[in-house]
């Protein structure tokens, strides 16, 4: 890409969106980093560990869902900025305020508000640099955000090695507030603007039920995204489980797994957004990096004996093969008109990060009867095996005009 392609991409409003999406990232893992430390210090054995880290992350995950759709529709309806600020507001304060709860329950109660919070900003980012990038361009610019902005859990594991748990959620907080003050320098999309005075329903999340054609596309855009999560939410987020289970020899710890498949994330991005601009398609793309996505995790299961620096690389390869979130969240806002954008792009990653409920909830109840290792491989085959499909029925978005109204 020539030089003055990369200062229309680069521009104020995709380096806000992109920190903001590192802060996003910062403090929607931050909970899998310090989960051991933090329940810990609250009074809780092993076991107890296992069962209110998943009942944790559920609840974290629950308020993305309500938040997806809370925001996406306010999206569509006040503007995408209106999102990106009231969002940061929300969540920052509920980190700020994880810092000093003092039992489960309230760890939990916040986890979910801060879910709300965190649910607005990639959705109302992507769908404001879909709409403000010239259609050539906007891979590049999705790809620009995602691959930055994963590096947020890089900052998470960093900083709680550093600084106690709670010291951790204080900085996340304060990381939050200071992003507002570069938020007032960013505009609306006109393309939003210019669709205001249409006589047509702005945000109408229910009509993604009730109209078929739109129906069909919303599902099969929330279910290709699956496998990632699947990926992060039970291979990565429970890897000191699956550590033991596979014999590996040393310490294996959470944190450092997830530092470790963001960091690969972060390439991952890069390339299959490059890969996807090469080839002019992000089917195609996303086609290559699932299935390379889908033999990580077949290796990730084949290093028992292993010593935990080969698991580490294992983790980091499992993150470069996952490395299509840019992608599929282009994909989606690709899908739909400008009038119901701002809703699919921010509900659609959320349910796909909500997925992460039953998925979670499906391999922790497999496991008292196949064991960490079978419970894991029976619930990664059906996500991976209905994400391919769903994604072989999907259509091809590179060249879509995104100016345009649904229904």
């Amino acid at each position: 890409m020539s030089t003055s392609a990369w200062r229309q991409v680069l521009t104020l409003p995709i380096i806000v969106i992109a920190m903001g999406y590192f802060v996003d990232i910062y403090d929607l893992i931050l909970f899998g980093v310090v989960r051991v430390e933090s329940l810990s210090e609250l009074g809780l054995n092993k076991e107890e560990i296992t069962s209110w880290g998943s009942i944790i992350l559920n609840a974290q995950m629950g308020g993305m869902l309500i938040g997806g759709i809370l925001w996406g529709i306010l999206g569509d309806k006040k503007g995408r900025l209106s999102v990106l600020f009231a969002s940061i507001i929300l969540y920052s304060i509920a980190n700020f305020l994880n810092a000093f709860v003092s039992n489960v329950e309230q760890y939990a109660l916040l986890r979910f508000i801060a879910g709300i919070g965190l649910a607005g900003e990639l959705g109302a980012g992507v769908t404001l640099v879909a709409e403000i990038l010239p259609k050539e361009l906007r891979g590049y610019g999705v790809m620009s955000i995602a691959a930055f902005g994963v590096l947020g859990v890089v900052a998470a594991n960093i900083i709680a090695e550093h600084f106690a748990w709670r010291n951790a959620y204080i900085i996340g907080g304060l990381l939050g507030f200071s992003l507002l003050i570069l938020r007032f320098r960013v505009r609306e999309s006109a393309m939003f603007e210019h669709h205001l005075s249409d006589d047509v329903k702005r945000g109408h999340f229910f009509g993604l039920f009730t109209h078929k054609k739109l129906f069909n596309k919303y599902i099969k855009a929330i279910v290709i995204g699956m496998p990632l999560w699947y990926v992060v939410g039970v291979l990565v987020m429970f890897s000191p489980e699956f550590a033991k289970a596979l014999s590996i020899e040393g310490e294996v710890s959470a944190g450092q797994s997830l530092m470790y498949c963001y960091i690969g994330l972060s390439i991952g991005d890069l390339a299959s957004g490059y890969l996807s601009q090469q080839m002019k398609s992000r089917k195609r793309a996303y086609a290559i990096f699932m299935l390379f996505s889908l033999a990580s995790v077949v290796y990730y299961f084949s290093l028992s004996g292993a010593n935990a620096a080969s698991f580490y690389s294992a983790v980091f390869f499992l993150g470069v093969f996952c490395g299509y979130w840019a992608l599929f969240i282009t994909m989606a806002a690709e899908q739909f008109g400008t009038n119901i954008r701002a809703t699919v792009a921010t509900t659609i990653p959320n349910f796909v990060r909500g997925s992460v409920v039953p998925i979670t909830s499906s391999f922790m109840f497999l496991k008292e009867s196949m064991g960490v290792l079978g419970s894991a491989a029976t619930v990664g085959t059906v996500t991976f095996l209905v994400a391919l499909i769903a994604l072989y029925f999907t259509r091809e978005t590179f060249h879509e005009d995104l100016d345009y109204i649904e229904i």
